[in-house]
């Protein structure tokens, strides 16, 4: 279950890195990246498995649930914003992105530092 468990939060990980790393890349010409979608979805999904896991496994601590519920709430506005960004490409700015961004490195930020 460990295993399973490091191999989600890799994908947890890069899931994020492609939110940011678009977003940032793209604040020059605002826009919402191409696979921004794909990555926040991908570290939603992640997200959920991962407590999953780690609910099942008798090994691993149970989660903090505040501290899940806290991530899956920044996790959710982050997909909305890049989906209200993605259909409405017109309400996109650069602080728009740096709202992504900055939720993103919240979300990281609370994952490392809330024990």
């Amino acid at each position: 279950m460990e295993l399973l468990k490091n191999l989600l939060l890799v994908l947890h990980l890069l899931g994020w890195a492609v939110v940011l790393g678009g977003v940032l890349v793209s604040m020059r010409d605002p826009k919402i990246p191409a696979g921004a979608l794909h990555g926040a979805l991908t570290a939603l999904v992640t997200g959920i498995l991962m407590v999953g896991v780690k609910e099942m496994s008798d090994d691993l601590a149970d989660p903090n649930m505040v501290k899940i519920t806290v991530k899956l709430l920044v996790t959710l506005v982050v997909t909305a914003l890049v989906v209200v960004g993605g259909r409405r490409p017109e309400k996109v700015t650069t602080g728009f992105l740096g709202a992504i961004a900055g939720l993103t490195v919240l979300n990281v930020a609370i994952a490392v530092l809330w024990h």
